[in-house]
């Protein structure tokens, strides 16, 4: 008789690995993320600053008549249309530059990083969008009870990562990477939804001509790049005259900086280093972050803060809503969606992480100065001395979310440092950080050669020092 075959143990189900959030990132991946935020950081510095230039400048009486002639003085060809204040020029000019470098930005996560992968984006995504809503609705929620304006819904929904970065500086924290490109990211997401809020909600009137020019010179912008030519003084002239189209038609002229940004091509082909998106984001965007973005906070930050002027902020509807926005709509909003986003995709946070980390992440996005300043702008065109209430309150709501942010994070400042260390470990001194080549079989050969030496050398100074202290137990 055959033998009977043997029993095999019944299968034992193997949970499957689940996914990251916040895991490590790609080499590759860091090193932009780490460049792009070196840059940034010192912009925010810079806007910081500014800021409080601009403060000074206008709350020290005798120079408070100076700031405002400086702010208000008209500069321009008026037969153009572009006679404007130098606070316009730096609102809607210099500002294009800033949404031209979030245009290349997200461009480039579109077909580089995160966002080109839906699962990897799902994350990014939903928490920027919960942390927009928040702050909408908690806005939404205290004028609608307070019967305040809900024209200003969209002030508290902005995140300025150049002001929350300089943060991080200022108070000497370094994120992990992964916290750092979330940051990012969600920064890029939120200029997306910034530009779509800007372009669909604050266009009054649209002048269809100006529009038309403006719609064929981005073809020609286009058009061009796609045949390759090059040379700063074809694309230069050509984005000065679509931008000025733009802002003639009556739609916010920063659109026409996104536009051509997201034209630029990201990816990079055969035997090059850089893409072109990411060669001209390295030039211009020291010029948006040291020059454009100071300038705007120079003459868009100064405001009243008089005993009267705090006082006002807490007691009226629309400030209130832009500080609670702030400082609790982002923080609830990106946390719970960040924790949405985990619970619906059965991800769990990397184990060099916990939810702390997150929230405190989330209560830094509650910085929003730059594009919170130019909605305020938008929203309450009609009624100035509300507009500087609302610029008042996107400081303080600002602020207090700073401050909170740093006390969060500085309860995990060792944890941070710690994870830091060990992401730039680079005992072999080949330029790769040793935590991306544990699969490297060569790495480890050379590693067992650096401990042999030293084991070699430490083994001659133990003769030496052996030898050392024979001789000095001799008597003379």
């Amino acid at each position: 008789m055959p033998s009977n075959p043997p029993r095999r143990s019944p299968a034992v189900a193997t949970p499957r690995s689940r996914r990251k959030l916040l895991g490590r990132l790609s080499l590759p991946e860091r090193r932009f993320v780490a460049d792009a935020l070196r840059t940034e950081t010192v912009g925010g510095i810079l806007l910081l600053v500014a800021a409080v230039a601009a403060l000074i400048w206008v709350n020290t009486p005798p120079l408070t008549a100076s700031y405002v002639a400086v702010r208000d003085f008209h500069i321009g060809p008026a037969a153009l249309g572009l006679n404007l204040s130098l606070q316009h020029w730096a609102s809607e000019g210099l500002l294009a530059v800033f949404f031209f470098v979030a245009g290349i930005e997200l461009k480039r996560e579109l077909v580089a990083g995160d966002l080109r992968d839906p699962k990897a984006a799902a994350l990014p995504v939903i928490a920027a969008v919960c942390g927009m809503a928040m702050p909408a609705l908690v806005y939404t929620l205290v004028n609608t009870v307070g019967d305040g304006s809900l024209a200003g819904w969209a002030v508290p929904t902005a995140t300025d990562i150049a002001f929350a970065l300089a943060v991080l500086a200022v108070i000497g924290t370094s994120l992990p990477s992964a916290l750092r490109a979330f940051l990012l990211t969600l920064a890029v997401v939120d200029d997306l939804f910034a530009i779509i809020i800007i372009a669909v909600f604050f266009t009054e009137e649209i002048s269809f001509p100006q529009l038309g020019g403006a719609f064929v010179g981005l073809v020609l912008f286009w058009f061009l790049l796609r045949k390759g030519v090059r040379g700063w003084y074809v694309y230069v002239p050509l984005a000065v005259v679509v931008w000025a189209l733009m802002y003639n038609s009556g739609v916010h002229a920063t659109i026409a900086g996104v536009a051509m940004g997201l034209m630029l091509r990201c990816h990079r082909e055969e035997g090059e280093e850089q893409s072109p998106g990411e060669h001209i984001e390295h030039l211009v965007r020291p010029l948006s972050a040291g020059l454009a973005v100071p300038l705007f906070a120079l003459f868009s930050a100064g405001v009243s803060l008089s005993d009267e002027a705090i006082a006002q902020v807490f007691s009226r509807p629309e400030t209130l809503g832009v500080v609670l926005g702030l400082v609790v709509g982002k923080a609830v909003g990106i946390f719970g969606g960040t924790w949405l986003a985990a619970r619906f995709t059965q991800a769990e946070l990397s184990e060099d992480l916990a939810w702390p980390d997150v929230f405190a992440v989330a209560s830094l996005a509650g910085i929003g100065f730059t594009v919170s300043l130019l909605i305020g702008e938008l929203a309450f065109t009609e009624d100035p001395v509300l507009t500087e209430e609302i610029k008042a309150a996107v400081l303080i709501g600002s602020l207090v979310a700073a401050v909170l942010a740093c006390v969060l994070l500085k309860l995990r400042d060792r944890k941070y440092r710690a994870l830091t260390a060990e992401e730039e470990r680079d005992e072999d001194a080949d330029g790769i950080p040793d935590i991306y080549e544990e699969q490297n079989p060569e790495y480890h050969l050379r590693m067992a050669r650096i401990y042999e030496e030293k084991a070699a050398e430490h083994r001659r100074k133990a003769e030496a020092a052996a030898g050392s202290r024979d001789g000095s137990d001799r008597p003379a």
